[in-house]
């Protein structure tokens, strides 16, 4: 056993954890711990009362058994008592023992206030700081509300010390962080800006870091900090090493305090008052000139001191991006660090000159760095280094250096790492539309993108070079031929056999002409493709193939045997068993002309902006995209033509934080629906039974009405669909009757599902024949839910049948599916008659499996007075039916909150509100959303706070929503934050509806 020096005060506690640490197993600790314990237990419950030393003695013991895993159930008592002790050892272990073990719930806390209280009113500065540090590293709501009062005012007392004031700045500050509702802001929050002014920089520090927070949640209280700090600031920039002797870091002056001052001025606009503006600018200069000088030391710390204090102030720089001159010469700064030794200090170079690339004055100084740029994402080992080099070269693109900014990207693709691919992609696609001159370049790049990663490229890039394509009378010969060309290769990523089958099949008649790519050769080459294929991309071809029998009537005999064959009539698949059928039967029956009509060219699409920049955002998180999403910078062009962003600057505005885009998905298009419904029909009160009266509070909605006229309200995918399900009907001798045939239109986004977003019951459909009512319950991941059918007619229903199914998004299918793998809906067969002024119920059995889109399409079918009538009508299933509410304390919601900090996991919306701005309308929206509505949680009065969990089959989904009403702007912003990135978005696109 090593030797126990006299100078040990407590030479049991050293014996014993010399004993724990000789012990040669498990058991022999245990067993040694145990008999600890019972001596520790006897002691404490003896006659003798223990002296202050033998409490410490053991209440360390217990400590130390505490810390190796063991459950201590007494001896808390016995460290209470130690507070109480005029000898600082004594009193520490106490503290110690309290920070440790205690919990907010203790009943001992009322116990632990008192003393904490008592040596707060002391005079002796050493337990007022053991008391301090104690709140401190507790942090429990309860000791905030206990001393959120106390701890201000020992701060800003005259007659406090120094290592006090210390201690109870950085007290604050946790209070702040933990419970930022209980500390009040009063007088004291003018008095304590004025400890800049300190003449100890140990309590300039302490407290530049309390106003910092504060500044952030509080700006207008702690304006007058910019000009202290720039005061402060400037001394400690101008003095020389030797006069800050005790605050002097490897020659570097105070550097902790000149980040901290920096950062805070970060918190707010330029100083308007010239000789501030000025003295800061001199400030500034002086850092960078500082920067330029021989270092004073070799050590690796005294450059680390340096450059943290530069580095702070370039971003100080560019955050005010006011002065010209001090942006270039940062810029030229940093550009000295691309090529330094460091790989952090050439990581950080790269990060921060991405941010430089947004501005005006230093856009073109960044370019001049594009060849060291280029040479680092080459030769650059560290990955992370690479990243921040793709990311310099998107910001710093522009017209004139496009080209070459891609052609390097896409040179790099074909070695990049794995992690960072999708990302490179992405940019790729994005740069090459936006600075597109000529777009058979645009074309050329897409296809060697798809060529080099087509495992990465996602399918909003082939969406988008499709949508262009059809778009652009100009290019679609050009890519009809090159996409021709590149099918030629012997191994084609199926991406490229996408884009081929789409463009060929839509253009392949102008390139038609040539011998070599003649049409059955252009068959022959999509074909080779088919069996090599997935189910989605085989169901494309199909539709490729019947738009080749429109525009090249030699080849209808062989596309007719392919479809003719058993492994496609006959195929295990249900879309491509449905597919061949269909297309084999339309090919059959229908004339030329008819043919001619269904399988027309695309229309074009609604020009919109690029939903790949939507996927960038989404991909990288709110604020981490630093230039390329500058819309001030530079022009942001979309297809040639400029986007309108004036409503993302004013929400910018009006919460001054960084926005967030819309959806900007290139192929959804909703459906343009009419803004007041036509007067209810005298069968509007057939459901009222079964909603017991409320019925008015969900209005009627009457669909579109379907027929050429509705044509111009829908979207161009939807216009084709609609094409196809007129031309059947005519085939079938099926009378189209305003009203009474509803296909694939009501089911698009928006139509009526959102009245049901917050609401489980009401009518969902009604028009001169049908009413449709729903009724809904849900439980963690399963639901039910009640569809009445009510006949408003005398006549009876003939044939009703009702099923349910999804949506088919692949392109040209205009069909439903009969399963999903993300919902499970049984519905229960029902009567197949309705008589005339009748109701009908039907039931359908919900389970979730995991977090989903797209909802399910009720699919009704019955005879009237002879004719056939379709309706098809969206179900407002969505995924916050399966949300259940949960009660949260504000510290374990603020906790959860920085849990879920991932920029992948907050979706944020800044939006104008569409109805009236009623608090007590919001929170019951909140509610009937599924959330639990937290009241005081927030600090903000007038904002709303909920949480909750999504529960699927497979998982749950912790969710926390935030919605900040600004009812002088008439606009909100809606925060989520779950574990899920695909559920935040999900459940902010439905919420952000409501409001």
């Amino acid at each position: 056993m090593p030797a126990v020096s006299k100078g040990d005060g407590m030479r049991g506690l050293a014996v014993f954890i010399s004993d724990i640490r000789n012990c040669k197993s498990k058991e022999a600790e245990i067993k040694r711990i145990n008999k600890e314990l019972a001596n520790i237990r006897s002691k404490f419950k003896g006659d003798k009362a223990l002296d202050g030393y033998s409490k410490k003695k053991y209440v360390c013991k217990l400590l130390f058994i505490f810390l190796l895993g063991h459950d201590i159930d007494f001896g808390h008592m016995e460290a209470v008592n130690l507070l109480s002790s005029n000898k600082y050892t004594e009193k520490q272990i106490g503290y110690l023992f309290i920070s440790v073990l205690v919990n907010s719930n203790s009943d001992l806390i009322s116990l632990i206030n008192n003393a904490i209280k008592n040596d707060l009113s002391s005079r002796n500065p050493t337990f007022m700081n053991l008391a301090l540090h104690c709140i401190a590293n507790v942090g429990s709501r309860e000791m905030a509300e206990a001393f959120a009062a106390e701890v201000p005012r020992i701060l800003v007392a005259g007659d406090t010390m120094d290592s006090v004031k210390q201690s109870a700045a950085l007290c604050l500050l946790r209070l702040n962080r933990t419970s930022p509702d209980l500390v009040p802001m009063g007088e004291w929050t003018t008095r304590v800006v004025h400890l800049l002014n300190d003449q100890h920089l140990g309590v300039v520090t302490a407290a530049t870091s309390l106003i910092t927070t504060l500044a952030q949640k509080s700006p207008e209280d702690f304006k007058t900090s910019v000009s202290l700090a720039v005061a402060r600031l400037s001394r400690i920039v101008s003095s020389a090493s030797t006069d800050l002797q005790d605050y002097t870091y490897y020659f570097v002056a105070a550097p902790w305090l000149s980040v901290k001052l920096l950062r805070l001025l970060q918190c707010y606009p330029p100083p308007e008052d010239g000789a501030i503006r000025g003295r800061l600018t001199e400030c500034l200069e002086t850092i960078l000139n500082k920067a330029q000088e021989p270092p004073k030391s070799k050590k690796v710390q005294h450059s680390n001191a340096k450059n943290a204090v530069l580095f702070e102030a370039i971003s100080l720089i560019i955050h005010h991006d006011s002065e010209p001159t001090l942006l270039v010469r940062a810029c030229n700064q940093l550009g000295q660090f691309l090529q330094h030794r460091e790989t952090n200090l050439r990581y950080l170079a790269l990060e921060s000159m991405c941010t430089l690339a947004s501005s005006e004055f230093s856009h073109e100084a960044v370019k001049t760095h594009i060849e060291t740029v280029i040479n680092a994402l080459k030769s650059e080992r560290d990955v992370s280094v690479r990243q921040r080099a793709v990311d310099l070269l998107y910001a710093m693109c522009d017209r004139s250096n496009a080209k070459q900014i891609v052609a390097e990207m896409l040179s790099y693709l074909e070695t990049a790492d794995y992690s960072i691919r999708e990302e490179i992609v992405l940019k790729v696609a994005i740069l090459a539309e936006k600075y597109a001159v000529d777009y058979t370049w645009y074309v050329d790049t897409i296809l060697n993108l798809i060529r080099f990663a087509g495992d990465y490229v996602s399918d909003e890039v082939w969406y988008r070079v499709i949508q262009i394509v059809i778009n652009r009378d100009e290019v679609q010969g050009y890519a009809a031929k090159t996409v021709f060309e590149a099918l030629q290769a012997p191994a084609c990523h199926e991406n490229l056999v996408k884009v081929g089958g789409y463009i060929l099949g839509e253009f392949g008649n102008l390139i038609a002409g040539d011998s070599r790519s003649s049409p059955l050769i252009q068959f022959d080459l999509l074909h080779s493709k088919f069996h090599l294929c997935t189910v989605p991309t085989r169901a494309l071809l199909l539709s490729a193939y019947i738009k080749f029998i429109n525009l090249f009537p030699e080849v209808k005999g062989t596309i007719q045997v392919v479809l003719r064959s058993d492994s496609q009539l006959r195929n295990a698949d249900v879309e491509l068993q449905q597919r061949a059928v269909e297309y084999l039967r339309l090919s059959c029956i229908a004339s030329t002309d008819i043919l001619a009509t269904v399988l027309e060219e695309m229309p074009p699409f609604p020009e919109r902006e690029s939903s790949i920049l939507a996927k960038l955002k989404r991909k990288k998180g709110p604020g981490n995209l630093h230039p390329d999403l500058d819309e001030n910078r530079k022009e942001r062009s979309v297809n040639g033509g400029t986007a309108d962003h004036s409503s993302t600057t004013s929400n910018a505005k009006v919460f001054a934080s960084p926005t967030t885009s819309t959806d900007l998905l290139g192929l959804g298009s909703t459906i343009a629906t009419q803004n007041s419904a036509p007067p209810a029909s005298k069968g509007a009160s057939l459901l009222v039974d079964v909603f017991s009266g409320n019925t008015a509070a969900f209005p009627v909605e009457t669909p579109v009405a379907v027929g050429p006229v509705a044509d111009e309200n829908f979207s161009s995918k939807r216009r084709h669909q609609w094409s196809l399900f007129k031309t059947l009907a005519c085939s079938q001798q099926i009378a189209l009757v305003k009203g009474t045939l509803v296909t694939s239109l009501l089911y698009a986004e928006g139509l009526l599902v959102s009245w049901f977003v917050c609401k489980n019951n009401g009518v969902l459909y009604e028009n001169q024949l049908l009413q449709i009512g729903l009724k809904s319950e849900f439980r963690q991941n399963l639901g039910r839910m009640y569809v009445f059918f009510g006949n408003k007619t005398s006549t009876q229903f003939m044939n009703f049948a009702a099923s349910v199914g999804w949506p088919c998004t692949a392109p040209y299918c205009a069909f439903f599916l009969t399963v999903s793998l993300q919902l499970n809906v049984h519905a229960k067969p029902a009567d197949p008659t309705v008589d005339g002024g009748a109701q009908l119920q039907q039931i359908l059995n919900i389970e979730c499996v995991s977090d989903f889109v797209d909802a399910p399409v009720l699919n009704i079918q019955f005879r009237y007075g002879g004719t056939l009538q379709n309706i098809a009508v969206k179900l407002p299933i969505t995924l916050n039916k399966f949300f259940q509410p949960t009660e949260m304390t504000s510290l374990d919601f603020f906790q959860r909150w920085k849990q879920l900090g991932a920029p992948q996991q907050e979706v944020q919306n800044i939006f104008k509100a569409r109805h009236s701005m009623d608090t007590e309308v919001t929170k019951a929206k909140i509610m009937g959303f599924g959330a639990a509505l937290l009241d005081g949680v927030d600090p903000n009065p007038f904002n709303f706070v909920g949480a909750g969990v999504i529960h699927t089959k497979t998982t749950q989904v912790g969710c926390l929503l935030r919605l900040e009403p600004n009812t002088q702007a008439q606009m909100y912003r809606l925060t989520l934050r779950t574990s899920r990135d695909t559920v935040s978005q999900r459940l902010c696109d439905l919420l952000s509806e409501q409001f």
